[in-house]
């Protein structure tokens, strides 16, 4: 199992969606991901928000972490 696997917090299984925005809000050079549960448990928001940012950056077209 390697770090992009699972959550390190949880581990719960990541989806591409959940390692970019981990890239995106806390690091690109991050080696341990969250998924999105604990990482909008970490920033103290709601996983709503998370997903809301998501397809933001996805829309945006502008994030090549989201392409």
């Amino acid at each position: 199992m390697s770090a992009y696997d699972n959550c390190f917090q949880c581990g719960a299984a990541l989806g591409s969606d959940d390692i970019a925005i981990n890239q995106k809000l806390v690091s690109r050079n991050v080696k341990e991901f969250m998924c999105i549960d604990c990482l909008a448990a970490y920033y103290n928001t709601t996983r709503a928000a998370i997903e809301e940012r998501i397809e933001y950056y996805r829309k945006s077209g502008e994030c090549t972490l989201f392409r």
